[in-house]
């Protein structure tokens, strides 16, 4: 009995290791469950990022800005197949602005596409000082914009619509107020449609057949 007890320590001082292991095991376990809690954490931030409106500057002289991304699904047979359309504003922030559709089977040509027709539709604005030269108002179906001039420093107070058309257009100290509509492409034709409404002193007094000299020295 006594040499079975010798051989029962030994064994056991084999199996002190193991219980070490024991503890790790465990420790295990809730590694293994952060993993899991990563990935659903991570989906829901992806979902919120999906916003409608991304802006994007180039370097060919132009700022290009993506006011709205649609997909729109359809069914056939074996699946379904996915389109996209963007809704870009373009302007050289000297005056000249444009507003353009495009389509396509992924984003970027989308995208791509939209700058193409928006540099393609550029239009003449009146600007004075940073500014616009006068208040106005426009309507486009349900929407209706309003803009007023601001004096220096004030900057853009707008909505992201129409602060992407007013600033690809040159202004940079603006009021303005969406009073209708929150459809972008309709608020964004309203502001563009409120920009060519503006005119300016010079313009006024040669539709008038007033000399603008004659004018100042009173």
């Amino acid at each position: 009995m006594a040499d079975e007890t010798k051989v029962e320590t030994p064994t056991s001082e084999a199996q002190t290791p193991p219980p070490p292991a024991a503890p790790a095991a465990p420790a295990a376990g809730p590694t293994s469950g952060r993993p899991e809690r990563g990935p659903r954490g991570d989906r829901g931030p992806r979902g919120r990022r999906r916003g409608p409106e991304q802006s994007e500057d180039r370097d060919s002289g132009f700022a290009e800005k993506t006011l709205f991304i649609n997909r729109s699904a359809k069914v056939v047979k074996g699946g379904r197949r996915f389109s996209f359309s963007a809704l870009v504003v373009a302007g050289d922030r000297q005056g000249r602005v444009g507003i353009g559709l495009g389509k396509g089977a992924e984003v970027s040509d989308a995208i791509r596409k939209g700058g193409d027709n928006a540099k393609a539709r550029l239009l003449s604005v009146s600007i004075k000082d940073n500014t616009i030269p006068h208040e106005v108002l426009a309507e486009y179906d349900g929407a209706r914009v309003l803009l007023r001039p601001a004096s220096p420093g004030t900057g853009l107070i707008c909505g992201k619509t129409v602060r992407a058309v007013v600033e690809s257009a040159g202004v940079r100290d603006i009021l303005s107020k969406s009073l209708g509509s929150k459809n972008p492409a309709n608020v964004a034709k309203a502001t563009l449609g409120a920009l060519l409404k503006l005119r300016r002193r010079e313009e006024i007094l040669k539709t008038r057949g007033i000399e603008p000299r004659n004018v100042k020295a009173e």
